[in-house]
């Protein structure tokens, strides 16, 4: 399967929901985010990802086992997608340890997700923050079987991002873990400048 995705920063994010709360009930989650690597890096390198995700809402958790591959679509990030429910989380954050890989990153998304029909198709539609990076962001996403649906399901997709207010100029394919780290990294100290106090 590949997620064929866009998103966007949303500059009127209360006129966006209110247009998503008329097409669908929004669900309020919240996604504690892991992503995994080889000590080398090999599946950073190679623009692949392995995320374990534990999804909160108010009256329940789940937890799913993420692969991505490399993006097929530069242009729009999407990528070949595998995923599957997981029961025992800490016993996947101890198999995915005890096969080599290590924690990169982990952080929250704060989202409220619309499950839409449009185009005759099914569509996700997320508004996301996330803590560490400023801004909010709207997601819409679609499953395609073959890489040569990717670029129709793509065009059905902005057409839905385009009536909800989305600019051309307002995609990014910015990764949230890159996003993320960028935030983490120290900020230099000038030479000759008084320590930084807590």
């Amino acid at each position: 399967m590949i997620e064929a995705e866009l998103k966007a920063r949303v500059r009127a994010p209360k006129d966006v929901m209110e247009q998503l709360e008329r097409m669908a009930e929004g669900r309020e989650e919240v996604y504690q985010d892991t992503y995994y690597d080889d000590p080398s890096g090999s599946l950073g390198a190679q623009d692949q990802e392995l995320r374990v995700r534990t999804i909160r809402e108010p009256h329940s958790t789940r937890t799913v086992l993420t692969y991505k591959g490399a993006r097929i679509d530069p242009t729009s990030g999407s990528k070949p997608e595998h995923e599957t429910g997981v029961d025992n989380p800490d016993s996947v954050h101890a198999l995915l340890r005890g096969l080599g890989y290590v924690p990169v990153i982990s952080f929250q998304k704060r989202c409220r997700n619309y499950k839409l029909s449009s185009h005759g198709r099914g569509l996700l539609a997320t508004l996301v923050e996330v803590p560490e990076i400023e801004g909010t962001f709207l997601e819409v996403e679609t499953m395609v079987q073959e890489e040569e649906e990717l670029p129709s399901a793509l065009d059905d997709i902005r057409s839905v991002m385009s009536e909800l207010g989305v600019c051309e100029e307002d995609f990014t394919s910015e990764l949230y873990t890159d996003a993320v780290a960028a935030r983490r990294v120290p900020a230099p100290v000038t030479e000759g400048a008084p320590p930084r106090t807590p």
